[in-house]
């Protein structure tokens, strides 16, 4: 017997957390999120409550825990977009289709009673957060920015009427191709810079590089990713919630910010280290070995994880965005601990992104994937 209840008790929200972290106990791909961010959502003060609508549903099977699914409606983007358009998140269930078939009827009721026409996801509260499902590479690991799930998953949405929207690709940069693709970077990036007047932006710190750059970053950020697939406009909530996390992890040598002559910011690329070895086969919490290995792995990382770039519009097709190109293979070839640079999410379609990393030596390594189905 299958039944599926709207997460409202404590109880009822703790199964729903802790329901991907029993699902995957053990697998060395998965990575948890946070659990007290994860927990964060079911606060009275959530940052995205003032933004969407939302609601999460669990299924049990025989009275046991079986799925969940979380469905979100995100008033800004269905602004903006002129959409009826409910997203399903955090989608989790064992391989079990009836499971599954019982999460989404319930989902999709809910999203028609809210008026909507349309749902579509993996998609969560922002493009901040994880998203997407994965479709190909299943034996590697994730990062601590990307979602992993079996791959049954994309076999049940399929057969329940969902339909591929959009993908995105992940892939790991080593390097430039050659030194003379090093060279001819350098020179471009002289020209180029002169041309414009443009120079890095410098801090000592991560504190004093967020307190100098912040603001300008978010508007950029705006700007740069106004017209992308599945993104939102910042609001004073997201980045505060941004600032908090960034603070920890931010480092200059890992970052890389253009200025034109009046020090207006004209591209950004900003780096973390890759966390996901930290966590992995943890549960997410923080226990003082957890914080250990956080720590470790932020002074001494092995992997660097590509999180945000943004070039501003007016720059798009001025050669600019190759000066960020050139900071990470400095940032590759300086620190020889880093083996290399996961990209994570890059949109299909997002050819200027893409064309970003065509001077490396990379590797494509998984693909995720946005899945829609029509209501009415």
């Amino acid at each position: 017997m299958i039944e599926v209840r709207e997460v409202k008790t404590k109880k009822e929200q703790k199964q729903f957390l802790n329901f991907a972290l029993d699902l995957y106990k053990g697998n060395k791909y998965f990575v948890p999120p946070l659990y007290m961010d994860e927990k964060k959502m079911f606060g009275k003060d959530y940052v995205y409550n003032s933004s969407c609508d939302w609601t999460c549903f669990m299924a049990y099977k025989d009275g046991k825990p079986a799925g969940r699914i979380q469905c979100i409606i995100q008033k800004d983007a269905n602004a903006k977009n002129k959409e009826k358009r409910c997203r399903f998140s955090r989608f989790d269930a064992i391989n079990d289709l009836e499971v599954s078939r019982a999460l989404f009827e319930k989902a999709e009721a809910w999203a028609l009673a809210k008026g909507m026409d349309t749902v579509v996801g993996p998609l969560n509260f922002s493009d901040l957060e994880r998203e997407g499902m994965l479709v190909e590479g299943f034996e590697e690991p994730a990062t601590f920015e990307q979602n992993y799930n079996f791959s049954y998953y994309k076999d049940h949405v399929e057969a329940l009427g969902y339909q591929k929207e959009i993908d995105w690709t992940a892939s790991r940069l080593y390097g430039p191709e050659s030194q003379e693709t090093m060279e001819e970077m350098e020179q471009l990036e002289a020209f180029i810079f002169k041309r414009y007047k443009l120079h890095y932006g410098t801090a000592k710190n991560g504190p004093q590089l967020l307190k100098k750059y912040a603001s300008g970053l978010f508007d950029l950020l705006d700007a740069s990713y106004e017209g992308l697939y599945g993104t939102v406009p910042f609001t004073e909530g997201m980045r505060k919630l941004v600032l908090e996390n960034f603070a920890m992890v931010i480092n200059p040598k890992f970052t890389a910010v253009v200025l034109d002559e009046n020090d207006k910011i004209v591209c950004f690329g900003l780096s973390f280290p890759g966390l996901a070895p930290a966590l992995v086969g943890t549960r997410g919490k923080l226990t003082p070995l957890t914080a250990l290995k956080l720590l470790y792995y932020i002074k001494r990382p092995n992997i660097l994880d590509l999180c945000l770039i943004g070039v501003d519009p007016e720059y798009m097709n001025r050669g600019v965005s190759g000066a960020l190109s050139l900071s990470i293979m400095k940032m590759l070839q300086t620190n020889p601990r880093v083996k290399w640079a996961d990209t994570n999410l890059n949109l299909e379609d997002n050819y200027a992104i893409l064309n970003q990393w065509r001077r490396f030596k990379s590797e494509e390594c998984k693909r995720y994937r946005a899945y829609v189905k029509k209501l009415v």
